[in-house]
């Protein structure tokens, strides 16, 4: 399957056919959310979900609000 990277918005009129991956780091490694933009979606593969426990985060998409990386189940601070 082919990749094509887009540097601006990205609108279909069509829907979107396949997975969409977003990059994936450690909590501790993403970028910083200020330098990433707000908007910006990343998985955070050890981030906190809602029942999980300090040490013990299976991974959780998180998105930038300008100023953190924000957890998409319960917008909370992502944290490990």
């Amino acid at each position: 399957m082919a990749s094509t990277t887009f540097s601006g918005p990205v609108t279909s009129t069509n829907g979107f056919v396949g997975d969409i991956k977003v990059p994936s780091y450690t909590v501790a490694a993403l970028p910083a959310a200020a330098s990433a933009g707000a908007g910006t979606v990343l998985y955070a593969s050890n981030a906190l979900k809602a029942s999980e426990t300090t040490g013990n985060g299976t991974g959780n998409l998180v998105f930038s609000d300008g100023s953190n990386w924000i957890r998409v189940d319960t917008g909370a601070t992502a944290s490990a």
